[in-house]
């Protein structure tokens, strides 16, 4: 069974506007997957989706075995200690160390007592120490948190991700507020320690091209449906066009249009 199984994922918001009108899709672990789309295409929808943050009218989502679209409000509380999340605005707790800002990673596994006072054992330490190490900030484990630059805060959230020890880590615009030298540097690092560490990575992206340099494998989305979803060599101009300029059904390419070679999913609507 796939580490993750979408299936026929609907999202209605209250303004009756379809976020998600029929996502399906599969992932196995250790595979590192970006979802490239327009502004407004459901990308970020459906991340939240996956870690319960919105709620799906409907279709199924299971991760490793796992209904997350049936769980309770604190089922889901306590499947989120799996699910690690990056932020696009990093969500830093400024006034605190780095170091500290990872072991809040660990707070799903600390006890009711030892979370009140922010107190952590050497172990949960430990950890947190091995993953400022693994993203190259070990020397700034003890700076305050608005000390830091962009990309170190980014880092500093990947660090806190993987302390969780996650089945998955969903980054939603992980770069999207950095200048292009920095943002290499930390999908490079994301894509690195994911794949040390086998962990099923999710990564919304607007940049195609750093998209294809650092993921497995790549789905399209517009209008709220999977369009595209296949390895980075197959993703040619047509079907990125597709994606980008997809306005109306009368718009979309006849799918004999597109090249054999790509895998195509869901271009009638």
């Amino acid at each position: 069974m796939p580490m993750l199984q979408v299936t026929d994922l609907k999202v209605v918001y209250q303004n009756g506007n379809e976020a998600l009108k029929s996502i399906s899709l599969t992932a196995e672990k250790g595979e590192i997957v970006a979802i490239i789309g327009r502004s407004g295409a459901g990308k970020s929808t459906l991340l939240r989706c996956i870690n319960g943050l919105q709620r799906a009218a409907s279709g199924q989502i299971i991760l490793d075995g796992e209904v997350i679209t049936q769980m309770s409000e604190q089922q889901l509380r306590k499947a989120r200690r799996k699910i690690g999340f990056v932020w696009q605005e990093y969500n830093l707790i400024d006034r605190l160390p780095a170091m500290t800002n990872v072991l809040t990673g660990r707070l799903g596994y600390n006890n009711g007592l030892g979370s009140l006072v922010g107190y952590f054992s050497r172990e949960h330490r430990e950890i947190a120490l091995k993953n400022l190490e693994r993203v190259g900030l070990l020397h700034r484990a003890n700076f305050r948190a608005d000390r830091l630059s962009g990309g170190e805060k980014q880092r500093v959230a990947i660090a806190r991700a993987i302390s969780q020890e996650p089945k998955i880590i969903l980054a939603d615009e992980p770069v999207a507020s950095l200048d292009p030298e920095l943002s290499v540097q930390v999908l490079s690092d994301l894509a690195r320690v994911a794949r040390e560490l086998g962990v099923l990575t999710f990564i919304n992206l607007h940049q195609i091209e750093l998209a294809k340099e650092f993921c497995d494998r790549m789905v399209g989305i517009a209008q709220g449906r999977v369009v595209f979803d296949g390895p980075p060599q197959q993703l040619n101009q047509a079907i990125t066009d597709m994606i980008y300029r997809f306005d109306k059904p009368a718009s979309t390419p006849h799918l004999t249009e597109m090249p054999m070679a790509a895998n195509i999913a869901g271009v009638g609507i």
